[in-house]
């Protein structure tokens, strides 16, 4: 069947919600898909920051066979092994002592939420449950996570929003500073904006915002969905700052394409949580804890950290040389292998003619392009899809 037919036929039955490329992908291996049409793209989305991997990781592929041989899903009535040991690689390779399995970014974010208003209540009473988070935020779909986004045109249409969320200035601590009061339980940010333009915090911001929180006995909240699990290089983003927080919430590149996602707490935060207080039926099931375990041994054991250092640092490197050339470029920013290019025009045609030359880029706003490929991209994919982009630019 020809491409623009499953096109039309999921037209007529999916709901339209996403403002889709005409592409039906089929196939992947490496950083690379196919269409159903056989046409090949270089894959710089890699999922929005999920396919940690790449396509077709035999590893992954196998345990995941394996396991689903065995056992897709019991209840968290029960224990499962491959969620007891996902969680001791993450809490034996970061400053967090438990940890909540979920499905997904939002979800994770949610669970954040919950958390730090039982805490608040815990530790200084029903009038804590004020959460202070960034403009050009971006946190999830969900009713609390896009409450807590601080874009306005994410929340057109859903008012009234969810009661207790202010909004700072991100890397300006002063702003947020004065936000903070008795009500105040938590401060929600993410070391590295993604949707919001690529945009890093500043370390200096950051080790403010931590003294505050732990002189207000407040809890520290990082949003690491896009930029956590190896994506800046560290196995977590905040260790590239060593700025930890007490709570993070996880996703995207945890299950290297399966869905999961996680929120982890210090031993003090995670106490405000008891039984029957948050679920997720499906959360920490043994397949999705298994992918999980595959790729954090893969990042851990394999030098995938170590690549993206240099593969991050190497495509920076073009970008910036690119800008040299190109008026159109206007900033390079961001850490390891979340990379973004902000433009004087928007984004969209330039990503568009970058499509139908085979190289994969989404958005992250109006004018910045994003660069998320696979963890495991190389210098040869790398330079491919750098002169794709400059013979884009040469038409912009």
């Amino acid at each position: 069947m020809l491409q623009g037919q499953w096109i039309e036929r999921g037209q007529k039955v999916v709901m339209n919600t996403y403002n889709r490329f005409p592409i039906v992908l089929s196939e992947g291996k490496g950083s690379f898909v196919k269409d159903v049409n056989g046409k090949e793209y270089l894959d710089f989305v890699g999922g929005i920051a999920v396919n940690a991997l790449g396509y077709g990781d035999e590893d992954l592929t196998e345990a995941l066979y394996q396991q689903m041989k065995k056992m897709m899903h019991c209840s968290n009535l029960y224990w499962n092994i491959p969620g007891i040991e996902a969680a001791e690689i993450l809490i034996e390779n970061s400053v967090f002592d438990k940890v909540f399995f979920c499905n997904s970014g939002a979800e994770a974010i949610e669970s954040c939420i919950k958390l730090a208003r039982k805490y608040g209540k815990m530790a200084h009473g029903e009038h804590c449950y004020e959460i202070i988070t960034m403009k050009q935020s971006f946190h999830g779909r969900t009713m609390g996570a896009i409450t807590a986004t601080g874009q306005e045109k994410y929340q057109i249409g859903l008012h009234p929003l969810l009661e207790g969320i202010v909004y700072g200035n991100y890397n300006d601590f002063e702003s947020v500073k004065e936000l903070v009061s008795e009500k105040t339980c938590a401060i929600l940010l993410e070391p590295v904006q993604g949707e919001g333009g690529i945009l890093p915090a500043e370390k200096e911001f950051l080790a403010k915002i931590r003294e505050l929180c732990t002189e207000k006995d407040i809890l520290l909240i990082y949003d690491e969905v896009q930029c956590g699990i190896g994506r800046t290089g560290n196995l977590f983003a905040y260790q590239a700052y060593e700025i930890p927080p007490d709570v993070i919430a996880l996703a995207k590149g945890l299950g290297g394409g399966f869905p999961i996602g996680a929120m982890m707490a210090t031993e003090k935060a995670a106490a405000a949580f008891k039984p029957g207080d948050h679920a997720s039926t499906f959360g920490g099931n043994p397949a999705a804890c298994t992918a999980a375990k595959v790729v954090l041994n893969a990042l851990l054991s394999k030098g995938i950290l170590k690549n993206v250092k240099e593969q991050g640092k190497y495509l920076r490197e073009k970008l910036e040389f690119l800008k040299e050339k190109y008026e159109v470029i206007s900033d390079v920013r961001g850490i390891g292998l979340l990379q973004g290019i902000e433009l004087s025009v928007p984004a969209g045609d330039i990503i568009k003619a970058c499509i139908e030359k085979g190289l994969l880029l989404v958005g992250a706003g109006t004018n910045v392009i994003r660069f998320v490929p696979p963890l495991t991209v190389n210098q040869a994919e790398i330079d491919k899809a750098l002169y794709i982009l400059e013979e884009s630019l040469k038409e912009a």
